[in-house]
């Protein structure tokens, strides 16, 4: 039996191709859009991260896994106000200055608030003391707020005064005694900041909500 070649044919044929291409572009596109969603993501909604060294102990141990959660910085950033975290969040920022522990380059850190924008800070015999408009005669923020049931790591005698403007935080790490923070590098401005920590996700043995 003979058969003979027809528009049908010619047709059928002409198909094959741009089909093999069509499902190429297709898989290439939801690589692609995947790829920008997860960047979306990652910057702009939430990051994991993982603790790298002892300066939050013991709120926070070596190569915890943790989620940071970047909406309220990413609002703020589209609706052109300031973040101002709470006091007592635990944060992750962006920091330069470094070199007074002896670190040089950008360096993302984690720690917690303590003094917010235009509050004086005083440290002074192991003891913090927040001076602001509605404490005029001072106050000691880890005993007086939610986050004093942590048990902080005490550190040595070191007295600081400073005096936060309008963009500023002071941050500490829980681990007093080794955190190089805002003692050290001074307060930080409100648009260094990355993020919040929402929760701890491993060791699942530690899962905790902040």
């Amino acid at each position: 039996m003979i058969f003979r070649r027809n528009k049908y044919n010619q047709s059928l044929n002409d198909y094959k191709t741009p089909s093999k291409w069509r499902d190429a572009f297709t898989f290439i596109g939801i690589i692609a859009l995947a790829l920008i969603f997860a960047f979306a993501i990652t910057s702009y909604v939430f990051r994991s991260y993982a603790v790298d060294g002892p300066s939050m102990e013991p709120t926070l141990q070596n190569q915890d896994k943790l989620i940071i959660w970047k909406v309220p910085r990413t609002w703020a950033s589209i609706t052109g106000h300031q973040y101002v975290p709470k006091r007592g969040d635990i944060i992750v920022f962006n920091e330069n200055n470094l070199s007074q522990c002896d670190q040089t380059g950008t360096k993302q850190l984690i720690k917690r608030v303590i003094g917010l924008p235009g509050e004086k800070v005083v440290v002074s015999n192991g003891t913090v003391t927040i001076y602001n408009s509605s404490h005029p005669n001072g106050f000691d923020p880890d005993k007086t707020l939610a986050y004093n049931k942590t048990n902080f790591i005490p550190y040595t005698n070191r007295s600081e005064t400073v005096q936060l403007n309008s963009h500023q935080l002071f941050v500490m790490g829980d681990n007093r005694e080794v955190s190089c923070d805002s003692r050290s590098f001074g307060p930080i401005n409100t648009s260094q900041v990355v993020g919040q920590l929402v929760v701890r996700i491993l060791p699942i043995s530690n899962t905790k909500l902040f």
